[in-house]
């Protein structure tokens, strides 16, 4: 199997060096993303092929659900080189339905450390059960939640001091909600976008 992976890449490679010549002297050059993205680490879900993007111009981090962790210094470092390093102009939460850590976080069975790292999942779906079970159906509830994680992580990520630090020195930075359709292939905007001025020191003006 790594044989056929790295054949694969010998094509790639080859191909995009036909179609370009210059494009990976570019890239080595400098990353200039205008993206950050904070994803699921789900394999149907890659940030730049979905977005229609290159290699280049997205930063990606993903975790199990695209849970944000005020503690993550994975997710926080990741965050902070793209926000003061790359300085990039948006940052996506994207998440997607039928999300296997969704799903994970409405079961009972025991899921070992995935358990810990579900656990804001599971408050939302504490805080959101009025809401949560006018759903039709499990699948639907689930889906409903998997937008409301990602809508937390949009709230999470605004309050950081990465972001409200960046938001005091004048940086034009706005933070989006997505999901992804696993059924169609197609993003929709949540409408929970936050930018400059709307919060102050983690707090909501």
């Amino acid at each position: 199997m790594l044989t056929d992976l790295l054949d694969r890449n010998l094509a790639w490679s080859a191909q995009r060096h036909e179609a370009d010549p210059g494009y990976f002297a570019r890239l080595a050059a400098q990353q200039r993303p205008e993206y950050f993205w904070i994803g699921c680490s789900d394999s149907r879900v890659p940030a730049n092929v979905v977005a229609g993007l290159d290699p280049g111009e997205v930063f990606v981090h993903r975790n199990v659900a695209n849970v944000v962790h005020s503690a993550d210094l994975n997710l926080l470092s990741a965050l902070e080189f793209a926000v003061d390093v790359l300085q990039v102009r948006e940052i996506i939460v994207c998440g997607h339905y039928g999300c296997g850590g969704v799903h994970a976080a409405t079961e009972d069975a025991p899921h070992g450390l995935a358990d810990h790292w579900l656990e804001p999942i599971r408050r939302l779906a504490r805080a959101y059960a009025v809401d949560l079970s006018r759903a039709e159906d499990d699948t639907a509830r689930r889906d409903r939640l998997a937008e409301l994680n990602v809508v937390e992580g949009v709230r999470r990520v605004a309050e950081t001091p990465i972001v409200t630090r960046a938001w005091r020195r004048g940086a034009d930075l706005r933070v989006h909600g997505l999901i992804y359709g696993l059924k169609n292939g197609l993003l929709r905007d949540l409408d929970c976008s936050v930018g400059p001025g709307h919060f102050t020191s983690g707090a909501e003006e």
